[in-house]
Parts: structure tokens; sequence; C-alpha cells
């Protein structure tokens, strides 16, 4: 028997048109490149979007063809985000951090068309150009200087539009979006978002137990629009019609700072190292800025015990997810459980500092190789997912079919734990766990440690071979504020926390750790830096 409810297909279009029907005097504010404020409405945003979509199909797009974005986080990239979806096309965001031949390799791959791109990183487009095959180039001149010889004017190509735009009728399983992983193990993998998925995904950010984005919020997401959909919380602003506030190309702390007060957010999001700067600024600079109160939204990497407690110190509530490329990408949420409201402050901080439970309609799972995981909090395993916004294959890789089970779960190659609560703890990455004389050690879980230290600012901590116990742990570690640290000082530090068969046998002092282009530590340099380790020294 079939149910009686309408066909109702799960698109982007339906989040534009609510945007602009609903809310079009809300804000949008973006930060441009001469540091001064661009603020427009949702009803611009609407207008333009539609604007952008009829353009390119009469500039020849057809259904799955896929627009690439070059751009910072401001207005236009939103008007990408909602308009080259909704006309049929794909919009694919490259990441401007990489490498010119790593970007040149996903334009490629993802067999680009059109591209959109900021006029400041116009000297970058230059170094991939002879590499790419874009029939057309549209540049948003945020300068207001003249583009290009080559290059075409974005609001120029705007106005080829005569305002007579007509949704295509979209297939909610047609995909929207797509994005690469970083590429830290082999060659960069691309994930194409359906409506639906995204769609869902939206809807997921907005309700209460996870990051309850609404629209009395002022939303300003740190994390960059070209990594993952950013997180999905422009389209989840959309959604809701809150006031969203967008930083452009300036993510230095005393810059977000300025923001936080100025627009009074309500929710942040970003990766932990953005908050340890912010964290930092605030202790130099006591009392320059009065920020509201705040929802800080962390992920991309486990935040440390340490940075939870410092920022909840300044009435700032910490959120945490955790998920990947692969799960669009939301597939954990730091819950707090409602008989955990009671709990001590320090026993609530080593709760959120978990990966927290599986969200809404993504199913986890935790193996070794006995099967699943028990919930002792300490048996460790691969953590498995599978949802409607998880990934069943990679675009254009048939032959990658290594990270998913024979029975249907992506395999995401992090290793964790699971508690008798049923909260996950991210305790590394299975390429990032150290394994001594037989025995496992979590690198971060020494990392967090680590960084509890007063005169610490970041730590990573790898695995080094050894003659004799197959692996041993070595930390790099960044001192705060040019502290004088020692080895023996950190090794008594850490010896009450962990056996002594798991400290790190040395310790190396850097100026600062070398990280990916969205913020994780590159562990994979500081393994090449310090492979041929010599163990006598």
């Amino acid at each position: 028997m079939l149910g009686t409810m309408m066909n109702y297909p799960l698109t982007l279009t339906h989040i534009l048109e609510r945007a602009g029907r609903l809310f079009p005097e809300q804000e949008i504010v973006s930060r441009l490149p001469d540091h001064s404020l661009h603020r427009c409405t949702y009803a611009d945003v609407y207008r333009r979007a539609r604007r952008l979509a009829e353009a390119l199909q009469k500039a020849g797009l057809q259904r799955g063809d896929r627009v690439a974005t070059l751009m910072w986080n401001h207005y236009a990239h939103v008007e990408a985000y909602l308009g080259i979806p909704v006309s049929g096309g794909v919009m694919h965001t490259l990441n401007l951090r990489l490498a010119p031949r790593e970007i040149a390799y996903i334009a490629n791959h993802a067999g680009g068309r059109f591209l959109i791109v900021d006029d400041s990183l116009l000297p970058l487009y230059g170094q991939i150009r002879e590499w790419t095959r874009f029939e057309r180039v549209f540049v948003v001149a945020l300068n207001g200087n003249t583009v290009p010889e080559g290059t075409e004017n974005y609001e120029d190509f705007l106005g080829t539009a005569r305002g007579d735009f007509q949704y295509p009728q979209l297939e909610e399983n047609e995909a929207a979006t797509l994005c690469y992983t970083s590429g830290t193990t082999g060659v960069p993998k691309g994930v194409a978002y359906t409506h639906r998925s995204v769609f869902l995904h939206t809807f997921l950010l907005t309700t209460a137990d996870n990051f309850a984005v609404s629209h009395s919020d002022v939303l300003l997401p740190v994390v960059s629009m070209f990594h993952v959909n950013g997180w999905g919380f422009p389209y989840a602003a959309a959604m809701v019609g809150c006031k969203l506030v967008l930083p452009g190309p300036y993510l230095d702390a005393e810059s977000l700072l300025e923001l936080f007060e100025k627009e009074h957010t309500t929710a942040a999001a970003g990766v932990p190292t953005i908050w340890l700067n912010v964290v930092d600024c605030l202790e130099k600079h006591p009392g320059r800025w009065k920020l509201p109160q705040m929802r800080i939204i962390i992920g991309g990497a486990a935040p440390p015990l340490a940075l939870i407690r410092k920022l909840e110190q300044r009435g700032l509530k910490v959120q945490q997810g955790w998920g990947l490329t692969e799960s669009s990408p939301q597939a954990t949420t730091n819950q707090m459980k409602a008989h955990m409201k009671d709990w001590p402050t320090e026993k609530k901080h080593e709760v959120q500092a978990t990966a927290g439970i599986p969200v809404p309609l993504v199913d986890l799972r935790v193996i070794h190789e006995s099967g699943e995981v028990p919930q002792d909090g300490r048996t460790m395993g691969e953590v498995q997912l599978r949802g409607p916004w998880v990934a069943a294959s990679y675009f254009e890789l048939p032959e990658e079919t290594d990270k998913w089970t024979e029975d249907g779960w992506f395999r995401t190659g992090d290793v964790g734990t699971v508690d008798s609560y049923g909260y996950l703890a991210i305790v590394d990455r299975t390429k990032d766990l150290i394994k001594s004389g037989g025995e496992w050690i979590s690198s971060v879980d020494l990392e967090n440690a680590l960084v509890a230290h007063p005169d610490v600012r970041e730590a990573a901590v790898i695995a080094v071979p050894h003659p004799m116990w197959q692996e041993r742990p070595v930390a790099v570690v960044v001192a705060r504020d040019r502290a004088k640290l020692s080895s023996e000082s950190l090794r008594d530090f850490l010896a009450g926390k962990f056996a002594k068969w798991q400290l790190p046998d040395a310790f190396v002092f850097v100026d600062q750790l070398p990280h990916t282009s969205t913020g994780k530590l590159l562990k994979a340099e500081l393994r090449r830096r310090y492979h041929d380790w010599q163990w006598d020294r």
C-alpha cells in the first residue's frame, strides 16, 4: 500500500524561494578586501541568484554541468550557493588554500565549464590558468578594478539575464554541489551532494538538539565556504532567514572579534585553530572587546579540553560536531543528555570534548577485529557511517571502493571509542595511531593533555620508527608566547595521566606546526620530517 502524500522533491529551489519571499528584509553582511562592510538582504540575494541561474542557462549550461567557484566567504558566494544548483548546474567549490597544481587537478577532474572567481584571487587563477579548461571565467570585482582580458565581469554577466527565469523541474537526487577531500592521503576525491542530501542536512542544523540555527540568530561561519559547503551553514541561514555575517578573507582573531562585537553575533563556526587564536587575542587584550553571548561551534578536529575550558570561562557556550567531506559533514553532535545537566562542570567538559552521539538519520558503528566494540570507552575501532547524506561512492573514481564495506557502510579512517552513554570519542586516524611493542597509543590523547599545559600553545604527537619497539611517540610542541619549556617538565606534566610506556620519548620545540588547508594538523609532513630520528641523540 502506498501513502497518500504529495511527491514533493526536496530541492534547493525551496530554500531560495523561502529566503526571498519570507525574509526579504534580513541582512547579509560581508567583509570586503578593503576591510569595509558590504550589506545586502535576502531579497537582493534572491533576485541576483535567480539572475545568475538565468544567465548560466543562456550561456549554454546543461543539466549537471559543473560551475566552479574560487571565492572567499561573501554575498556573491551565497548567490552562487543558491543560483548554480537551481539552474540545474552543480556548484563546485575550489579550495583556494591548496597548491596551484592541486587546484588545477581538481578543476579538471570535476570537468567544470565555467568559473566564478574573486578579483583578489586573480593572481592564484593566473597560476592555474594554463592548466585548466574553463570555457568562460567571471570575475567578482570586489575591489572595483577592471577585469583582465580573457575574463568577464560578473555584474555584466548577471546583466545578460532578462529577469524571466523559470526553475527547471529538478529531481531531488540530482547533484547540487561538488566538494573534494583535502587529499592528505592519495589524490583529492570528489563527493557529489544531491539536492535531497543537502536539504536534509540543512534541516539537521536547525534542530534544537544539534546546532539550533534559528531565525533569531546572527550566524558567522568562519569555516570557509569552499570547504564541505561551509559545513552547510549558508544553506541553514537561508532556510531560517537569520542574519548572516561573512568574514571575507580576514580570518585573523582581531578582525573576527570586531565582527562578533559590531554585528552582535550569536553563533560562530570554525576549526579549533581559529578559536585558539581568538582566546590568545582576548588574553593579550583584556577588556578590548565586549562579546555578546555566543555559541561557539567547533569542527574539523577535536578541540582540546583546555580550549573548551577557556571559552566557557568567558561565557561562550561550546558545541562540537564531527564528520567528514563524505558525510556532508555532520555525523555526530555533542548534545548533552538531560541527566548530565547537573553534573559537575569538569565532568561536563569531558563530555563536551568527545565527538558526541550520532545525529538523527545517521547510523554509526565502531568496528575492530572482533566486530563492534563494547561501549566501555576504552576499546578502539574504526568508525563507520551510513545515512542519507553519507557518500555511497566518489565522483568519477569507480576504482575507489575500499572505503566502503561489503554491507554498505562508509569507512571513515577515524579510530574511536564509545562510552556507556553512546558518546563517540575520536582517538586518532588509523594512520596516526602509534603501535609500540604491540600496544596502541593515541596521539590525540597525548596532544590534548599537552595543550592543557599553560605554556603550550599547540602540540602534535607522531609515530617515529624505532629499532626495538617498532614505533615510539615524539611530541612536536609550540610554546605560548616564547615560554621556556623543557622535555623534563612536559614529561613530568604528563606522567600522572599516562602509563610510562605511553609517554613521548622525545620532545621537539618549534615556532609553528604545519596545517592542512582546512586547519588540521598536517601530521604526514611531520612524520616525513622526523622519520629518520636518531634515538641516541
